[in-house]
């Protein structure tokens, strides 16, 4: 922590001025009476930076100041009040809506949503320990202003939302800024995307994905609307064929950039980013007391400064830096092998965050709280201690064990004699983005089906009507100029399906493709289904509609997800055969 970060208390660690009440399971502020200011350190007084906060106006600097002090004043005279060695918790502030802070849990065996917030949170929000307390503001403010924030320019949604999924793409870059970072990286490197990472974590909370993407993949770079760092505003043409870490860095582009292709490449629209520099991997790893990763050989790669003994080791600072930037003494020595490195440190990391000794340990807490908000680089969306928390409480719902890391379906890129590059292999991506967008997981999800799910899937189990018996008028909503029709055609033509009719475009574009039917009619829905390959939640039992001969009919209204005659609507429910994956609550040794 820095002088600025210490205000007046630069001699006192703030984390020795919590203590663990073991009756309660609350961490408790520790002040002598005699204290003139809390040992919590102040917000830093740093120059407006973009997305980020300005100085305090000065008129006003001294009226918060001085509230402060009374506050203070006011709260130790309190304390002096009580008796002998007895510490009365400090009387907690009031949220936005004029309620209480409610106080933790009694401290349980079992794991509870807390921790499972710290886990997903990490560093960045730890402050959640004092913020109820004494200095808790002032805590806030100095970790407000460690976040750097960079604008997204309009390539995401807007903000996550608690009611849909969420993808946040996590990057790496390599430029080498910080102390003690010239021998890693490329020399005088713009800071291109060496690692990215789409996570996508499900609507209803089961299941996540974290998908790497091969920085020497070839694609397509858009146009991107960018931001300046002088304020101003412009649009960095596009690139084709080219590596996909030029979609940061490069040309000046920013992350935004990198988010507007990942969505290009995927159909996934990102709801927020996040950077980390190199310091990011020392800082991290060092506050948690080391990560745990495991060799299947020894390793010695000059390159990186990586040397370690075949075996099971914990590391942390320099040498975690070198672990996941080493490539050339494992696997075939390429990007995709120290995919994997990342990815086994990654899951180590994150079983760390989960353990009691570090969600126990308050010093630890403080460690990762300046570590997370120093090293990262935020979207202007999530540029906010509080808004953080906000995603921490989703992303913390999530049981780690149903979260899967998978690598990108790449192939050796044909163009080249000598494989230097890698590009997409559609077979295998397609199929993978489509299980993402559908909130499919690419393990058996470790949690029991709720009932109104089980529901659900029970509209596919049960008899088929045979298809010549199917009868269904069918209306375009997806927004695509004769979809309708050509589903007709292919009904008719291929399936079999002759009681059919198209009736033109539906009253509006809707997002999904819908079947309705009545009960009466469940055979026939349940054949069209397996024809066309639509979800469960598809189909909508209510009633059904009479024909142009009077006949009752089902309602087949084509929506957004609709691809094409004969394209599957349905996501697949199994990973594509070679998908590189590991799931994140297993131990794996590098090769």
């Amino acid at each position: 922590m820095d002088a600025q970060g210490r205000g007046r208390a630069e001699n006192i660690d703030p984390a020795d001025q919590w203590v663990l009440n073991p009756n309660t399971g609350d961490y408790e502020l520790r002040l002598s009476p005699s204290a003139g200011q809390s040992a919590v350190p102040g917000p830093r007084r740093n120059a407006p930076r973009q997305g980020g906060r300005g100085r305090p106006t000065p008129g006003r600097e001294r009226p918060r100041q001085d509230e402060r002090r009374d506050e203070r004043r006011d709260e130790r005279d309190e304390r002096r009040e009580v008796p002998g060695q007895r510490r009365r918790r400090v009387k907690e502030p009031e949220t936005a809506s004029g309620g209480r802070r409610k106080q933790r849990p009694r401290k349980s065996k079992g794991k509870t949503k807390g921790k499972k917030v710290m886990v997903w949170t990490g560093g960045t929000l730890a402050f959640l320990l004092v913020a109820g307390c004494t200095g808790g503001y002032l805590y806030y403010q100095h970790l407000n202003d460690n976040i750097t924030s960079i604008d997204d320019d309009g390539a995401g949604t807007g903000g996550f939302s608690k009611d849909r999924a969420i993808n946040i793409l996590v990057m790496g870059t390599d430029k080498r800024s910080g102390s003690g970072n010239k021998g890693y990286g490329d020399e005088g490197s713009v800071g291109h995307a060496d690692t990215t990472i789409l996570l996508h974590v499900s609507k209803d909370r089961t299941n996540a994905t974290a998908l790497s993407i091969p920085r020497d993949m070839i694609t397509d770079i858009p146009d991107c609307p960018t931001t300046m760092k002088d304020g101003t505003k412009k649009t960095i043409p596009g690139s084709q064929n080219v590596r996909f870490n030029e979609s940061l860095g490069q040309y000046e582009r920013t992350p935004s950039c990198t988010m507007r292709t990942v969505t290009e490449i995927t159909g996934i629209k990102l709801d927020h980013f996040m950077v980390a520099d190199f310091n990011a991997v020392k800082t991290l790893s060092s506050a948690v007391g080391g990560v745990d990763v495991c060799l299947a050989k020894d390793i010695d790669d000059p390159k990186s400064h990586l040397k370690l003994s075949k075996g099971k080791h914990t590391i942390e600072g320099e040498e975690a830096l070198a672990f996941v930037r080493t490539r050339h003494t494992v696997g075939n020595g390429g990007d995709l092998s120290r995919i994997e490195l990342q990815q086994q440190f990654l899951s180590s990391l994150m079983r760390k965050l989960k353990s009691s000794d570090t969600l126990t340990d308050p010093t630890k807490m403080i460690d990762l709280a300046e570590a997370g908000t120093k090293a990262l680089t935020v979207d202007s969306k999530i540029a906010d201690i509080m808004k953080l928390k906000d995603l921490g409480m989703e992303l913390g719902k999530l049981d780690m064990k149903n979260l899967s890391f998978a690598t990108l379906p790449v192939k050796d890129n044909p163009a080249e004699k000598v494989p230097i590059t890698v590009v997409l292999d559609p077979p295998k991506a397609d199929p993978l983005f489509a299980m993402m967008r559908a909130d499919e997981s690419l393990t058996e999800v470790k949690k029991q089906q709720k009932k109104e799910k089980a529901a659900v899937a029970a509209r596919l189990k049960g008899p088929k009507a045979d298809a010549s018996e199917v009868r269904v008028d069918i209306y375009n909503g997806s927004g695509k100029t004769g979809a309708a029709q050509t589903t007709l055609t292919w009904l008719q033509n291929n399936e079999g399906v002759l009681k059919s009719s198209q009736l033109g475009n539906a009253p509006s574009d809707i997002k999904k493709t819908t079947l309705e039917y009545a009960s009466d009619q469940a055979d026939q829905a349940r054949r069209l289904a397996d024809i066309m390959g639509l979800p469960a939640a598809a189909l909508k039992p209510g009633k059904s509609e009479k024909n142009a001969q009077g006949l009752p009919a089902m309602k087949l209204t084509l929506g957004g997800d609709f691809k094409g005659a004969g394209v599957p609507i349905a996501a697949p429910s199994k990973a594509p055969e070679g998908i590189q994956k590991v799931e994140a609550d297993k131990t794996v040794c590098a090769k």
